[in-house]
């Protein structure tokens, strides 16, 4: 199993438009981060989880020439923007995009793309196959995928497991029982947004104690940005095992049973 950083940015990206602040300013790459969304190459598939404004980018620049399915956490834009460039695929595989989504995404997919929804279907339009889940495992061909509900301030997101690895993003909140899922996780990934409290993500700090509880033997953080500071500075100053993530970062882990 493979795993791909496409982005690890938060909702405007970093840097943001028009800011000039120290760290926008840098010249380190791992200070520049696209929305977040990961590829992972498990089993025979190709998965990207979330497609956001940088989608189509970010597959040109990772090199990324097939893709079996999409995952959404929510509804947000920087997580559900790119949707539409998922029409390359059609053509070059001659077949739908699967896509995994929970109810709620659906109806806001059905405002945001009512054009794949219409009766007359334009010609060239995406062609996906849209399946609804619910927060129980579900099947990507031949991988088990487990759902992870966190809370992003009031709305419900979905994080992902996929053997040995699970990604959330967009929390400030997880029961008891979801955290558990996450048990014995090789690489666990979760959102750090900066330093200072903020009313839907976690900070660095209540990043870290919620990593500690994982225990996993990799953490690696995102959804950061440019307020959480120099990648390479905040990185000399947390564990080894716990690390900002960067776009383009790589790493593999054994295919789930």
């Amino acid at each position: 199993m493979k795993i791909t950083f496409l982005g690890t940015g938060t909702s405007q990206g970093v840097p943001p438009i028009g800011c000039n602040s120290p760290v926008c300013l840098s010249d380190n790459p791992k200070d520049k981060r696209l929305r977040c969304s990961v590829h992972i190459e498990v089993k025979g598939q190709s998965i990207v989880i979330d497609a956001g404004p940088d989608f189509r980018y970010q597959l040109l620049r990772s090199g990324i020439h097939r893709l079996d399915a999409v995952l959404f956490t929510h509804e947000h834009r920087d997580h559900t923007a790119g949707l539409d460039d998922i029409r390359p695929f059609n053509y070059l595989q001659n077949k739908s995009m699967q896509v995994y989504l929970d109810s709620r995404v659906m109806e806001s997919f059905k405002y945001q793309y009512h054009y794949i929804f219409t009766e007359f279907r334009y010609p060239g339009i995406p062609e996906i196959d849209f399946h609804v889940i619910e927060n129980a495992p579900f099947m990507v061909g031949e991988v088990q995928v487990t759902p992870i509900q966190v809370m992003h301030y009031k709305l419900p997101v979905f994080g992902f497991r996929i053997g040995g690895f699970t990604y959330i993003t967009d929390a400030n909140f997880i029961a008891a029982e979801e955290l558990q899922k996450a048990m014995g996780s090789e690489v666990f990934v979760l959102n750090a947004l900066r330093q200072e409290a903020h009313i839907s993500h976690f900070t660095l700090d209540e990043a870290q104690v919620v990593a500690k509880r994982v225990n996993a033997r990799q953490t690696y953080f995102v959804h950061m940005s440019h307020q959480i500071g120099f990648h390479d500075e905040v990185n000399a100053d947390l564990p080894a095992n716990m690390q900002l993530a960067w776009d383009g970062l790589s790493f593999t882990l054994p295919d789930p049973d």
